[in-house]
């Protein structure tokens, strides 16, 4: 059955380790900026179930980092009724589950498909258990100077609400490393919906006044999320990128969480990463080199599907998406 956004967030008390994308602040940022937003629950398997709409009354839709709990007949037949009512195309699962820690976690259906994730496919995980000592000496040796380096060279961490001057940091950074970013108001939106400094922290990085660097933290249950990033090109011999990353990461610790996830990296084996990263900056290449030096472990994540319920027009918009001309949709 669907339930409302109150239902939900009562739900979610059950899983407190769920995804923050399975969030109720992060179904209501979403509703304001072009989806709509469906709830599902079936007794044992809960989703929070993204649609967008396309031409002629169609939709496709996107189960972000879920469902919640293992996924049963009742789950597929109420998400089919569902898809069926929404005109969609297909909706795609992208489980909260790492290859590591998981078989294939889909039953066998003539009717999903393996997918591309919308979300980066890697990432790095940190591990927060222990002092923070244990969790410098995990660290590369580089990144350890760096940031020390930083602290002598007075560069000061603060919190702050300032979002617009985050997102022109985030123009800045966009532009010089070639990636697309939201608007001012969907950071706000995102900031706040998420209770600053309970679900989410704005950092910054600052040398005698003027912002260098900040970041964008989100939490849920015992994990924390970089999903947003910036910096100037200004003072950057004073690393100041370093020292607010290690200060995200206490933040982090303090509030809680056990697990820091930076969040993307290229979708290559791990010798491939180390072999290449020295000679590529190009998409997620860029940061790579910055991420693997906080000494976290690496994970993919398992397989993405997509429940496919018109087969012949699933065909065509998913070469849409694949040329790229959609995919911010999804996104």
């Amino acid at each position: 059955m669907r339930v409302t956004g109150s239902e939900w967030s009562a739900l979610l008390a059950e899983f407190p380790q769920a995804h923050v994308l399975q969030g109720t602040a992060w179904g209501e940022l979403k509703s304001r900026f072009g989806w709509q937003i469906e709830r599902l629950s079936t007794g044992q398997t809960h989703a929070q179930v993204l649609f967008k709409r396309l031409p002629l009354g169609f939709s496709i839709g996107y189960i972000p980092k879920g469902p919640l709990g293992e996924p049963d007949d009742a789950f597929w037949n109420e998400l089919a009724r569902l898809a069926a009512a929404k005109r969609a195309i297909f909706i795609r699962l992208e489980p909260d589950l790492f290859e590591s820690t998981t078989r294939d976690p889909w039953p066998a259906r003539q009717d999903l498909v393996t997918a591309r994730p919308i979300q980066p496919a890697q990432t790095i995980v940190l591990n927060l258990r222990g002092s923070e000592e244990e969790i410098l000496a995990r660290m590369k040796q580089k990144t350890r100077y760096n940031i020390h380096l930083a602290e002598k060279k007075e560069i000061e961490i603060v919190t702050s609400a300032d979002v617009a001057a985050f997102h022109q940091m985030m123009l800045t950074t966009g532009s010089r490393d070639g990636f697309g970013i939201h608007s001012l108001a969907y950071y706000q939106q995102a900031f706040s919906l998420h209770q600053p400094g309970v679900g989410s922290e704005l950092l910054f990085a600052r040398y005698q006044g003027n912002n260098l660097a900040g970041v964008m933290l989100f939490k849920a249950g015992k994990r924390c999320w970089y999903f947003y990033g910036a910096s100037t090109n200004d003072e950057r011999n004073r690393m100041p990128v370093y020292l607010l990353q290690w200060e995200a990461i206490r933040w982090a610790r303090q509030a809680g969480c056990e697990e820091y996830d930076l969040w993307g990296i290229p979708d290559a084996p791990e010798e491939a990463l180390e072999e290449q990263f020295a000679n590529r900056a190009d998409g997620l290449w860029g940061v790579y080199r910055f991420k693997r030096g906080f000494g976290g472990r690496m994970e993919r994540t398992a397989c993405t599907v997509d429940l496919v319920s018109r087969p012949l027009l699933y065909r065509l918009v998913t070469a849409w998406l694949s040329r790229g001309r959609g995919g911010a949709g999804l996104g």
